[in-house]
């Protein structure tokens, strides 16, 4: 049986949680530092912000205002 292949998520911003984007403060080509807020989420009727874990450039940007959002769904890929 192959071994199933490991998914770097390393440089992969993942949505921790269901709920609303509320807004999205980081665009494609964005440097970004370790903290830095990225964008938040609505759920449960309290916002969460989304910070940056590491130092990086914003590669692409898979959400938008307004967005419902699953558990681990890939919101932000980083470089």
């Amino acid at each position: 049986m192959p071994e199933p292949t490991k998914l770097d998520h390393a440089k992969s911003i993942i949505s921790p949680m269901p709920g609303a984007v509320v807004q999205v403060l980081v665009q494609p080509g964005d440097a970004v530092v370790a903290g830095q807020q990225l964008l938040i989420i609505e759920a449960m009727k309290m916002q969460n912000v989304i910070k940056a874990e590491r130092d990086g450039v914003v590669q692409e940007v898979n959400v938008k205002a307004g967005d419902s959002v699953a558990v681990d769904e890939l919101m932000i890929q980083m470089k």
